[in-house]
């Protein structure tokens, strides 16, 4: 069995869009480890903020359909591809890890680089799995949140619940 980490995020009634992305993960792959909520502001283009986590299941289903399943909970909630990649978004689910898999395909990256270039991705990341190790660099996320760039990317705890 492999652990799967997805990072969520919403700027379009995001406290509906989030709670139902989780609801739809859940029962895809049952129990969750969830990461605090946070807040924080759109990046590449002037929005309304996101809210944003990661979560975490066990799952034998591979890569590739993670992806497939990530992209039909999007569209269940009003997610349309095709538009700019900076902009609003109803639903965002990306796969960012799985297991120490490495994969660079189209439509398919892991570890996908926003864990190392956006604070909204590595902060709830380092929080549920401080100790997992970046499978090409070989450093936890704990030791990569503590020398990340705060100042590039603002975000604050929330007070949502899942």
């Amino acid at each position: 069995m492999a652990r799967a980490y997805v990072s969520i995020g919403s700027n379009i009634n995001r406290e509906n869009n989030i709670r139902a992305g989780v609801d739809a993960l859940r029962r895809r792959y049952g129990p969750l480890i969830i990461s605090r909520v946070f807040e924080s502001e759109s990046v590449g283009f002037q929005g309304d903020n996101f809210y944003n986590l990661v979560v975490g299941f066990d799952t034998n289903e591979p890569p590739q359909t993670i992806a497939h399943a990530l992209h039909e909970i999007e569209r269940a909630c009003g997610r349309k591809r095709g538009g700019p990649r900076f902009a609003p978004r109803a639903l965002d689910l990306d796969l960012l890890l799985y297991n120490d898999l490495v994969i660079d395909e189209p439509g398919l990256q892991i570890p996908r680089d926003d864990i190392l270039n956006y604070a909204f991705v590595l902060q709830p990341l380092a929080e549920i799995a401080p100790r997992c190790h970046h499978p090409v660099l070989g450093k936890s996320y704990a030791e990569l949140w503590a020398t990340f760039d705060k100042s590039s990317n603002r975000l604050w705890p929330t007070d949502l619940k899942l």
